[in-house]
C-alpha cells in the first residue's frame, strides 16, 4: 500500500553517518587449532576466524573481530535451518606458509602469512578470493551526538573479482537480472513508487549467484544488520561485503551447475512448503473492496462475467479504526455470513495483517500485548510507539517466541470467521512521520533471549512476522496449508510466506521491472513470487493491464492491486476487447494449472526456483548473461512477454535444442534468435521438445470441479531418443501429501524411427483423485497416423470423438495436426503407440 510522506530514494539514516576509524585489515595467524578434520580455529590481530568444511560443496567462514573475540557471541541465525550436518572429514595439509582443507568438491587454502581464504573447485578453478591486500576488515563506528546509533564494529571482506564472471540474485532488486558493476544495500525499506535506481526495497537475502564460464557457485552472507555489496562498482578488479554490526559469516556453496547451487542453498536456510492449491488461483485484491456491498459485487462480477478467480483481499478498511483483528461494524457487519457466501461461490477471503497496534486501552489486542510484555521497548523498559495506520501504535516483538505464539492467537476469531489468507504489509517494519521511515535502532528486541537491538532485527522483522502469521495459522486451522503473503523478508523467508514486489507503479517501465525482480528473487530461495498486476499506482492501459495479465498468468502468484482513489482496475474494466482478452489470459492459467502445481511441488522438495532465468538452465550460453526478457516456468515452458508498448512482435533468444509454438504446434529451432509474433490477445509461449504438458479443462475457481479430463499434451521428439517427464497431484489443501497421499507418475515418450510411444507409468502413491477421462492429444501431427494402439490393443478412430468414453478411441484434427486419444485415466501404466508406417 501506498504510504504517507513517499520517499522515492531512502536516504542513508542520520544514526548511519558517523565518522569511522580508517579499516583495520586482518594480519599474520597468531595461532590455530584444527578440529576433527573439517574445521580450523585461527587467532590473527585480535580476531577469531572459524573455517568449517559442512560438506563436500560447502563451506562455512565466521570472522569475529577483535572487539567480540574476548567472547565470542552466540551463533544463532534467523535464515539457517539445516545445522546439524554429516560428518565430513577434509584432507588436512599443513605448510608453513598455509593450511588446505580438501574434499571431493572443493577446497580451501588459508594464507597465514598475512591470513587470506580461497576457496576453489575440485578442479583448481578459484571460486573466492580474499583480496591479498584486504581480505577480513573492521573500522569501529562512532554514533554522531543524537544519532541514536550504539557504538559497533563495521566489518568488510574484498575479493577478487574475475573480469568475466557475472552475479545474479540478492533478493529483491530493481533493475537489470546482472547485478554486476552495482553497490547494493541490504536495509527492508517502504519505498512506494520505485525506480530501477532505487535501493534498497523491502526485502532482504543477502545471498548471490555466480556464473563463469559455464559454471555456477553461490555466496550467503548471513549478517542481519544494515549491510551492503560492491560488485565491482567501487573497483571493477574486487567486490566486496560488509555490514554495520555483527560479524563476517558467510557460506560458500559449489556448483557447478546454478541446479546444485540453490538446491543446496536452500537444504541451508529451508524450502517453501507446498501452498494450497487455491492460491495458485487468480487473486484481485484493491485499497480498498469496503462496504461489504462492494465486496459481493466484485465476486458476482466476475462470476457473471466467467472470469475465473479464486481469491479476493481486503485492505485496512475492514478494520474498525484501522485496529488489527478487528471488523468495522459500519462495513462489514456480519463478516461470517459475507465469508460463508462467498465461499459458496468458489471465493476464498485474504485480509491484510499490519504490525502496529493501535495504542488504546479499550481495544483487546492493545491490552492483552501490553500484559503479556510482547511489544518493542527501549533500553530503560519504555514502551516504544511510532506512527501508522491507526495513529500512535505499540510494534510487537516477533523475536520474542511467546510474542510470535500472542500474534497467532490473536488470529483465531478471523479464522473462525472464515478467513484464509493473510497478507502481512508494513513489516520492514513502516514507521510514519520519522526521517528513518522505521523503529529506532536502539530499541530493544527479545531475540529469544539475547536481548540485541533493532539495528541487529529490523531486517528480520518481516520474516518474523510471516512465521508468527504462519504458525498461528497452522496452529488453529491445522487441517489446511496456510497462505501467508509477504513485502518484508530475510533469507529463508520461503518457509513462511509468498512475497510480491511491492508498491509498484502502472508504467511499461514497472512491468519489465517486475519480471526481473522476480527472476532475482527466485533465485535467491523464494519461488512463489509475483507483482502487483497493472501497478499499484496509477492506472494502467487497456493494452499494459493485458499484457502484465499475460506475465501474471506464469508468475506463480497472480494478483491484481489497486490504490485508494484510483480508477477501478478489475479485468473487465477496459472495454469488451479487452474484457475477452483478459478472460481468455485467465482461463489460460486455470488449463495450466495442473503443470504449474507440479512445478510448485518440484520447487517445494528441491528449492528450484518456479521461475529461471535462461541462464540459470544455460550457463554457457553467452547470449542469456543479460537475459530478463523471457523466462523458464520449471523446464519446459519459455515465456516470453510483451513488455513494450504496441509491440506484436519480439525477438525470442531460443536455447538449444527443438522448441514447439505454444499456440500453432510448429517446431522451432533451438539455439537462433528469432522475431516472433505477438498478437495483443496472447503471449508468446513454447514449449521444449519432448515435454509431455498436463492441464485441464476451465473453472470459475479451482474447487469449482476435479481435473476431468486430465489433458497430456505430447511435444514429440523429432529424432530417435527418449524423454522423461513426471506428473504431480495431491488433494491440493492438507498435508497430507507429508504422509505419501499423493498421485505421481512418470511419463515418458520415445521416438521408433516412424512410431511414436507415449509410457504413462503406473501411479505411485496413495492418493485417488476421482473418476476421470484422460485425453493424450500429440501435436505437430502432418498426417494421421496409420493406426494406434493402447496397451497392445489396437483402437478405433472416430471422426467426432465422445471426449468421455470407457472405451479408447483416437481422431485426427487435420486443421490443427493435432492427434487425439480419448480413454479413461486408470492407476495402472498405459502404452500409448502412434504409428505412421
Amino acid at each position: 500500500m501506498q504510504r504517507r510522506c513517499p520517499l522515492l530514494l531512502f536516504l542513508l539514516f542520520a544514526f548511519f553517518l558517523s565518522s569511522r576509524a580508517q579499516w583495520r585489515s586482518i594480519g599474520n595467524v597468531d595461532s590455530y587449532v584444527v578440529r576433527g578434520g573439517n574445521s580450523v580455529h585461527l587467532k590473527a590481530s585480535g580476531a577469531t576466524v572459524e573455517v568449517y568444511v559442512l560438506s563436500d560443496h560447502l563451506v562455512r567462514i565466521r570472522c569475529i573481530p577483535p572487539a567480540a573475540s574476548s567472547q565470542l557471541p552466540p551463533d544463532v541465525s534467523r535464515a539457517v535451518v539445516k545445522t546439524d550436518w554429516p560428518a565430513t572429514t577434509a584432507e588436512v595439509t599443513d605448510a608453513s606458509d598455509a593450511l588446505t582443507l580438501t574434499t571431493r568438491a572443493l577446497s580451501v587454502t588459508i594464507r597465514k602469512h598475512p591470513l587470506r581464504i580461497a576457496v576453489a573447485d575440485s578442479t583448481g578453478t578459484p571460486l573466492t578470493r580474499d583480496h591479498p591486500g584486504k581480505g577480513f576488515s573492521w573500522s569501529t563506528a562512532q554514533a554522531e551526538p543524537g544519532a541514536g546509533t550504539p557504538s559497533g564494529t563495521e566489518v568488510r571482506v574484498w575479493h577478487l573479482m574475475p573480469p568475466d564472471a557475472n552475479y545474479y540474485g540478492f533478493g529483491e532488486k530493481a533493475g537489470p537480472l546482472a547485478r554486476n558493476h552495482k553497490h547494493m544495500t541490504m536495509w527492508n525499506s517502504d519505498i512506494p513508487a520505485y525506480s530501477s535506481a532505487t535501493d534498497p526495497l523491502y526485502q532482504t537475502i543477502p545471498f548471490f549467484l555466480t556464473v563463469r564460464n559455464g559454471k555456477a557457485h553461490g555466496l550467503f552472507f548471513d549478517n542481519s544488520y544494515w549491510s551492503s555489496f560492491d560488485m565491482g562498482k567501487e573497483s571493477r578488479d574486487q567486490y566486496s561485503f560488509g555490514a554495520e554490526g555483527g560479524e563476517l559469516n558467510y557460506y560458500v556453496i559449489a556448483g557447478p551447475s546454478p541446479r546444485l547451487v540453490l538446491q543446496r542453498f536452500t537444504e541451508l536456510v529451508g524450502r517453501m512448503p507446498l501452498p494450497p492449491r487455491w492460491s495458485l488461483g487468480y487473486q484481485q485484491c484493491r485499497w480498498s473492496y469496503a462496504p461489504e456491498s462492494r465486496v459481493r459485487e466484485i465476486a458476482q462480477g466476475f462470476r457473471s462475467r466467467a472470469i475465473p478467480c479464486d481469491v479476493l483481499y481486503l485492505d485496512i478498511d475492514y478494520m474498525e479504526g484501522y485496529r488489527v483483528f478487528t471488523w468495522s461494524a459500519t462495513n462489514f457487519p456480519d463478516p461470517k455470513r459475507m465469508i460463508s457466501d462467498l465461499g459458496a461461490q468458489g471465493f476464498r477471503v485474504a485480509v491484510i495483517l499490519d504490525p502496529g497496534i493501535k495504542t488504546d486501552s479499550s481495544y483487546a489486542a492493545f491490552r492483552s500485548g501490553l500484559e503479556g510484555k510482547h511489544f518493542l521497548t527501549y533500553p530503560d523498559g519504555r514502551l516504544y510507539f511510532g506512527d501508522v495506520w491507526p495513529g500512535r501504535c505499540a510494534f510487537p516483538d516477533f523475536t520474542s517466541s511467546a510474542a510470535r505464539r500472542w500474534w497467532g492467537d490473536q488470529m483465531e476469531d478471523l479464522i473462525r470467521t472464515g478467513v484464509r489468507g493473510y497478507w502481512n504489509d508494513m513489516n520492514e517494519p513502516s514507521v510514519f512521520n520519522v526521517p528513518t521511515k522505521t523503529v529506532d535502532l536502539q530499541v530493544m528486541h527479545d531475540d529469544d533471549g539475547l536481548r540485541t537491538t533493532h539495528a541487529k532485527n529490523h531486517n528480520v522483522y518481516g520474516l518474523e512476522m510471516t512465521r508468527a502469521s504462519y504458525e498461528g495459522a497452522l496452529r488453529h486451522n491445522p487441517a489446511e496449508r496456510p497462505f501467508v503473503l509477504t513485502r518484508a523478508s530475510y533469507a529463508g523467508g520461503q518457509r513462511y510466506s509468498a512475497a510480491w514486489t511491492g508498491d509498484n507503479v502502472a508504467s511499461w517501465e514497472h512491468l519489465e521491472l517486475a519480471l526481473t525482480m522476480c527472476l532475482n528473487l527466485g533465485i535467491s530461495g523464494q519461488p512463489f513470487v509475483g507483482s502487483d498486476i497493472g501497478g499499484f499506482i496509477g492506472h494502467p492501459s487497456g493494452e499494459l493491464f493485458a499484457r502484465w495479465l499475460q506475465l501474471g498468468a506464469f508468475t506463480p502468484l497472480m494478483r491484481a492491486h489497486t490504490v485508494i482513489n484510483e480508477k477501478n482496475k478489475e479485468p473487465w474494466e477496459y472495454g469488451e476487447t479487452f474484457t475477452g482478452i483478459n478472460r481468455q489470459t485467465i482461463n489460460l492459467r486455470y488449463t495450466m494449472l495442473p503443470y504449474l502445481y507440479g512445478v510448485m511441488a518440484e520447487a517445494s522438495a528441491t528449492g528450484l526456483p518456479a521461475m529461471r532465468p535462461l541462464l540459470f538452465e544455460y550457463p554457457d550460453d553467452s547470449r542469456f548473461v543479460h537475459e530478463g526478457s523471457s523466462f523458464l516456468l520449471g523446464s519446459d515452458l519459455l515465456v516470453a512477454p510483451v513488455l513494450w508498448p504496441e509491440a506484436r512482435e519480439r525477438e525470442v533468444r531460443f536455447p538449444q535444442g527443438a522448441w514447439y509454438d505454444y499456440w500453432t504446434g510448429k517446431p522451432i529451432a533451438g539455439g537462433r534468435n528469432e522475431t516472433v509474433p505477438a498478437p495483443l490477445d496472447r503471449i508468446p509461449l513454447f514449449v521444449r521438445e519432448g515435454a509431455i504438458l498436463p492441464s485441464q479443462q476451465v473453472v470459475q475457481h479451482t474447487g469449482e470441479a476435479p481435473i476431468d479430463p486430465l489433458t497430456l499434451t505430447v511435444f514429440p521428439l523429432q529424432s530417435n531418443g527418449t524423454a522423461v517427464r513426471t506428473y504431480y497431484e495431491d488433494d491440493g489443501l492438507s498435508f497430507d501429501y507429508q504422509k505419501g497421499v499423493v498421485l505421481r507418475r512418470t511419463h515418458m515418450q520415445q521416438r521408433i524411427g516412424s512410431t511414436l510411444i507415449i509410457d504413462i507409468g503406473a501411479a505411485e502413491g496413495s492418493y485417488l483423485p476421482p473418476s476421470r477421462s484422460l485425453v493424450v492429444r500429440c501435436v505437430n501431427a502432418e498426417k494421421a497416423p496409420v493406426s494406434v494402439y493402447v496397451n497392445g490393443v489396437m483402437i478405433a478412430q472416430q471422426v467426432s470423438p465422445s471426449g468421455h468414453t470407457a472405451t479408447p478411441e483416437w481422431s485426427y484434427a487435420p486443421a490443427e495436426r493435432q492427434v487425439y486419444v480419448h480413454c479413461s485415466d486408470s492407476r495402472s501404466a498405459q502404452r500409448i503407440e502412434f504409428r505412421y508406417e
